[in-house]
């Protein structure tokens, strides 16, 4: 059972919030405590939600980033066509303690457009704060027209940051009404320590409110939490040990090291996969847990990658990677002729 006293409910408020916008993050995070209370009965066990973890994990990253804008529903369900096995996207929290999918606490200068249709700038864009934006606001904003500098094959369309909740829920009917076979979603807490109570919550409140929402929608069991920011990582531990935790790595400081500043070991390493070699993934399977390299959009990375024996791929472009007739034999099923 999990007990939480008045004292130790988080805060991310400061003094100079106005009385509305503390009362409404109040209520939310009184919400969310109220279901790790209601699910605390079962936290005592910690069966193994691993075991049903894809064999080959091959990750949509940001649904399909290459394809369609980042982030957005119609890149999700995009994703979809080319059998992944999980959705990858990102979260922050908006300033109505909504959750957002967004790599960036603010609106990219890339990618974002102000309602009248100005593009952002470089100049602007942090003040562009979603932490001090309620979500009614943050959804006028557009992030696909403009398309990406960076992805060239991306199609421009119309499109918003969405929240979590219609995301998961808009993919669940998609794959419901097309019967196809459950994905896993892998989900980034974008926050960093410079970044609290600025552009994110603390730890403790991110974990909850993220947990809630998870436990709301049914749909724990297929999900794996991941963090650049050890603490969210930590949080999400006490809160409840089965969630499958996801530590990303952007250094080259070493395995060791990486797993000392998180305190336990992950069940998923995802470092740059740039940093892989033979020697990391013996190490990271000798520690029992799976090693899932990130963003690799290059076949023959992808195919260095797959004959080092990593368990999985995070990509932009699902497309090229089931052209690969390696990772069609590591998923199950013929090559993709498309």
């Amino acid at each position: 059972m999990i007990l939480l006293t008045i004292g130790e409910i988080p805060h991310v408020y400061s003094s100079s919030t106005s009385t509305s916008l503390y009362m409404n993050r109040l209520h939310y995070v009184w919400i969310a405590i109220l279901v790790l209370l209601l699910s605390g009965c079962t936290t005592q066990e910690k069966p193994d939600i691993m075991k049903s973890h894809p064999e080959f994990d091959l990750q949509g990253h940001r649904g399909a980033r290459g394809i369609l804008p980042e982030n957005t529903i119609p890149s999700l369900i995009k994703a979809l066509e080319y059998s992944v096995t999980t959705l990858e996207f990102d979260i922050v929290v908006s300033a109505d303690s909504q959750l957002v999918l967004s790599h960036e606490p603010w609106f990219h200068h890339h990618i974002g457009s102000h309602p009248d249709g100005r593009a952002v700038t470089q100049d602007e864009a942090t003040s562009l704060n979603m932490f001090q934006m309620n979500y009614d606001e943050i959804r006028r904003y557009d992030v696909g027209l403009r398309g990406h500098i960076n992805f060239p094959e991306q199609e421009p369309m119309a499109a918003i940051k969405p929240l979590m909740r219609d995301a998961i829920q808009q993919v669940e009917a998609h794959i419901s009404e097309h019967g196809l076979e459950p994905v896993w979603y892998n989900i980034e807490t974008k926050t960093l320590p410079e970044y609290y109570d600025v552009f994110t919550p603390q730890p403790d409140v991110f974990a909850t409110l993220l947990y809630a929402e998870l436990a709301d929608l049914g749909v724990l069991d297929r999900v794996t939490v991941q963090s650049f920011d050890v603490n969210t990582l930590k949080a999400m531990r006490k809160i409840d040990k089965r969630v499958p935790l996801v530590l990303l790595v952007y250094n080259e400081n070493g395995l060791e090291w990486n797993l000392e500043q998180l305190g336990f070991i992950p069940e998923i390493y995802s470092p740059y996969f740039r940093y892989v070699d033979k020697n990391l993934v013996s190490e990271v399977h000798n520690l029992n847990m799976k090693l899932i390299p990130w963003t690799v959009n290059n076949q023959e990375d992808m195919l260095r990658l797959i004959h080092l024996g990593v368990d999985g791929l995070i990509t932009d472009y699902p497309n090229r990677a089931i052209a690969l007739p390696e990772i069609c034999e590591r998923l199950g099923f013929p090559p993709s002729e498309g």
